[in-house]
């Protein structure tokens, strides 16, 4: 398996996300105040379809790496909300209604957002 910085990792689920289409992608470090991980990225989608290839997406990004979920992340999923884990770094995928119920960047606004590019590296 293949070492990854955690930071390089969200980055390039980040980009990953963008590359569905993914709305209002934030990337939140988390060191300084959770001890299960050290980045959430979080996606919103338009529909229940892209939530599920955005979150394919993610794991093909993180496969070149060597690096799969912690769990199955389940195909067609209909929740509007998936979570990828990757253990230091927690993906989460959101159907826009679900997002904006869950507030997650509420809940953990102490957290310091992260610049992701916008563009996947070449």
């Amino acid at each position: 398996m293949y070492k990854i910085d955690p930071k390089k990792l969200a980055l390039g689920l980040a980009r990953a996300a963008r590359s569905k289409k993914a709305q209002r992608v934030v990337v939140l470090d988390m060191r300084k105040i959770s001890s299960f991980c050290d980045y959430f990225v979080i996606s919103s989608a338009t529909s229940l379809r892209q939530v599920n290839a955005i979150a394919d997406a993610l794991q093909e990004e993180a496969l070149q790496y060597g690096i799969k979920p912690l769990s199955k992340v389940p195909s067609n999923d209909e929740s509007g909300w998936l979570v990828v884990d990757y253990s230091s770094v927690v993906a989460h995928v959101f159907y826009k209604p679900m997002r904006e119920f869950y507030s997650l960047e509420k809940l953990w606004s102490e957290a310091k957002r992260v610049k992701a590019p916008s563009k996947k590296k070449k």
